[in-house]
């Protein structure tokens, strides 16, 4: 099973949120159906960056690292030097 760490950007605030999870499609629908209390305010949210890792323990490992970075421009260098997916347009592309 494949496990994912995301970067949802909200569209009204622009504010960054880190999550991890196995179904990313699923979580980004939870996101913006208010069913997440931490995001539910800054909603409608859109997949910014996206990692696709091995296991659980690796995506807590990279989640952790990436909250732990407080500075916007942080996160974002940190996710182009380390692989991380941008997603352009609409939709999730998880292969």
């Amino acid at each position: 099973m494949n496990y994912f760490v995301y970067i949802l950007e909200s569209v009204k605030t622009k504010k960054y949120y880190i999550g991890q999870t196995e179904d990313l499609e699923n979580r980004l629908k939870r996101h913006n159906t208010g069913r997440n209390k931490s995001t539910k305010k800054d909603a409608p949210w859109a997949l910014k960056w996206w990692k696709m890792l091995k296991t659980r323990s690796e995506a807590i490992q990279e989640e952790m690292k990436l909250k732990g970075i407080k500075k916007r421009k942080g996160i974002e260098d940190y996710v182009v030097e380390n692989n991380f997916r941008v997603v352009a347009q609409p939709g999730l592309v998880t292969q």
